[in-house]
């Protein structure tokens, strides 16, 4: 008996047949958008490569893509197939196809599942390299003469305005490094060289920030520097006034942006498999009804669609059959080659 059955006529039939038309040309347009967004998510690693150390993966937007462009042609193609199904001349030539295309549907919407997987799970390893990119990156922000690091100052001022945030994990990520070159510092100052000798690196360490993580919100004007000395500035203190710096982590903001792109994505693929299904569904109706006519000459006389020919438990059972008999195929195969 077959799995949920419909009895159809010939209003029914033309009204699924739109329906889908509409459904599958939907599906292209949301094709279009994970496309789109896939380039976006590509174009917005690459603008911030420098922030990852040049080490981010490009699989997930690499995927997007391709997945985006096949959305794009298998819903195409079923909505041409909707679209001759009601013409008797049109819809022969599509017949032979119908059961490799739904296959191949289905295959597809595990590939959606396993991008939309991979949008949420990818967000972790994007912690760690960005977490070891921005490290590096302010370790090379007073390389503006080493070639590979020239820009790498203008990219870190433009992070840290752009997304209001100041050093890797806080503002105290720059009290760790020298990030003023030497060729800015007077050695024959005796302040300079005494700052300098008293670290064992040799390195000017301060308690100070670049100016890209001021909050131009701030009342009072941005305080760089000496920035835990309450006493080298009027009526402050550090441990309890709110500083009119920015005081997030660029890596908590980043995580957070990258985060929200892909949590969309996948959300957005998650839509797009539930879409892909009520497609799948559709068609297969359309084309049981359209081979189960009682009359065949008569376009007009009552059909019946169906999801599965057989129940759910009898079809698996012919698929576990099918699939047993071709392993079985396969090694007899394998057995008469090494016997010639």
């Amino acid at each position: 008996m077959a799995f949920m059955p419909v009895k159809f006529d010939l209003p029914k039939r033309v009204k699924l047949a739109q329906a889908l038309w509409l459904l599958y040309w939907l599906s292209v347009m949301v094709g279009i958008l994970i496309f789109s967004l896939g380039i976006f998510f590509k174009v917005e690693l690459r603008k911030r490569s420098e922030m990852m150390d040049n080490n981010e993966s490009h699989f997930v937007p690499n995927l997007l893509i391709l997945v985006g462009l096949m959305a794009c042609g298998l819903n195409a193609f079923g909505g041409k197939v909707c679209h001759d199904s009601l013409d008797p001349a049109k819809f022969p030539k599509w017949k032979p196809m119908l059961k490799n295309y739904l296959m191949f549907c289905c295959g597809f919407n595990v590939l959606l599942l396993a991008t939309a997987l991979l949008c949420f799970l990818m967000q972790f390893a994007l912690y760690l390299t960005l977490a070891e990119g921005l490290r590096n990156g302010i370790r090379f922000y007073k390389d503006t003469d080493t070639p590979g690091r020239c820009f790498m100052k203008r990219t870190l001022d433009l992070t840290q305005i752009e997304f209001r945030c100041c050093g890797n994990n806080n503002y105290r990520d720059w009290f760790e490094v020298q990030w003023i070159s030497n060729r800015y510092l007077d050695m024959s100052n005796d302040e300079v060289k005494d700052r300098v000798m008293s670290n064992v690196e040799q390195k000017f360490l301060m308690d100070s920030v670049p100016f890209s993580c001021c909050n131009p919100g701030s009342p009072r004007p941005c305080l760089q520097h000496h920035l835990t000395n309450n006493s080298a500035h009027y009526d402050y203190d550090h441990r309890i006034e709110e500083l009119n710096i920015w005081t997030r982590g660029c890596r908590e903001s980043l995580v957070a942006y990258y985060g929200g792109i892909m949590n969309s994505i996948g959300a957005l693929i998650i839509f797009t498999i539930f879409l892909e299904s009520l497609d799948m569904a559709g068609l297969k109706y359309l084309t049981t009804a359209l081979e189960s006519l009682t009359d065949p000459e008569n376009p007009e006389s009552e059909s019946e669609g169906w999801l599965l020919e057989k129940g759910v438990k009898e079809t698996f059972s012919d698929l576990l059959a099918s699939m047993k008999s071709l392993v079985k195929t396969n090694q007899v195969e394998g057995g008469e080659e090494p016997a010639a």
